[in-house]
């Protein structure tokens, strides 16, 4: 999309800006390529520096309730130092490398309610516009699918996902805010919990799995939350049974008691007492075969079958007016 705000502040006769990214959607961690247009106005034009950033909407927690805002996660600046001439028109291809903690928008193509933005930055003769903004769409990398796919399996629903500002102790989060997927239980595990968050920290490293449970009150005893954590490696995807090792992930989940402590504690918007049990799935060499499983049959079929909150459309106009 092309972008006339840039006149605001070049002046009428400014050069556009429009950011075209390749087909199909990025992997966290993975790359994400694509070419920055520009076309000349009505005079020259000093091009300073073009910079892409990558922007999310996400919610914080306050004593006030909640509210919600735009938070840049990453700049990469990829060219600059050139005259663009009146109405010329110029390519600047670039190819950068997104965060391993990217958050998922989408699963088998289906939306997850997840925005995420690319805006295009331009400084100009001293001044700077944000003159072009672009829906990032991002898929899970092959781990996050199996596991999502195996709760899918397992009889899990899926009820909604957010962007937490904040932190969760304990682990290697490098982002300020972290993704919730927020996961009704099973017919198995009803009566013991409301719904399962689950939580992706990926790295190069291998990827970091969290998992909280709203548990149900007794009878004679309230709710409270269990938080459990666990590894997984990036190799040897297709070779693990991903259902069974979900499922003792849920059981050690329900039925494990063990102190959490408030320094190990998920951010200041979440509760200072959980539940922790932290355990790492074996690697290739001991993992069980899968079977033949489709991969829409699970999650498709179960987790994104439900509401899904698209608030694109008021992300982007609101990034247009704020300029």
């Amino acid at each position: 999309m092309v972008f006339k705000r840039l006149l605001g502040s070049l002046g009428v006769g400014g050069p556009t800006v429009d950011t075209v990214l390749s087909p199909g959607p990025a992997l966290p961690g993975g790359t994400l390529s694509g070419e920055v247009r520009l076309k000349g106005g009505d005079a020259d034009f000093d091009i300073e520096q073009i910079t892409l950033e990558l922007v999310a909407r996400a919610e914080a927690e306050h004593a006030e309730g909640e509210s919600e805002g735009t938070v840049v996660f990453d700049r990469y600046p990829v060219g600059g130092g050139f005259r663009l001439a009146g109405d010329e028109e110029r390519t600047v291809p670039f190819d950068i490398t997104l965060p391993w903690e990217t958050p998922v928008t989408e699963l088998y193509g289906q939306e997850l309610g997840i925005v995420l933005g690319l805006r295009t930055e331009l400084s100009v003769a001293g001044a700077k516009d944000n003159g072009d903004l672009d829906r990032l769409n991002v898929a899970p990398r092959p781990a996050q699918e199996a596991i999502l796919e195996a709760f899918g399996q397992l009889g899990f629903g899926f009820r909604s996902a957010d962007l937490e500002l904040g932190r969760i102790g304990g682990t290697g989060q490098q982002l300020p805010f972290y993704q919730e997927l927020e996961l009704t239980p099973s017919a198995e595990y009803a009566h013991a919990v409301n719904e399962i968050e689950l939580t992706f920290l990926a790295s190069p490293a291998g990827m970091e799995v969290v998992l909280e449970a709203d548990k149900r009150g007794g009878l004679f005893s309230s709710g409270d939350d269990a938080l459990t954590r666990f590894t997984v490696s990036h190799e040897g995807v297709g070779h693990q049974d991903w259902t069974t090792v979900v499922d003792g992930w849920v059981r050690e989940l329900v039925e494990h008691r063990e102190s959490y402590g408030p320094d190990a504690a998920y951010g200041h918007n979440r509760h200072e007492r959980h539940e922790r049990h932290e355990r790492s799935v074996p690697g290739i060499g001991t993992a069980v075969a899968a079977g033949a499983v489709g991969l829409a049959v699970g999650v498709a079929g179960g987790l994104v079958a439900a509401e899904v909150i698209d608030e694109a459309g008021d992300f982007f106009e609101g990034d247009e007016e704020e300029g």
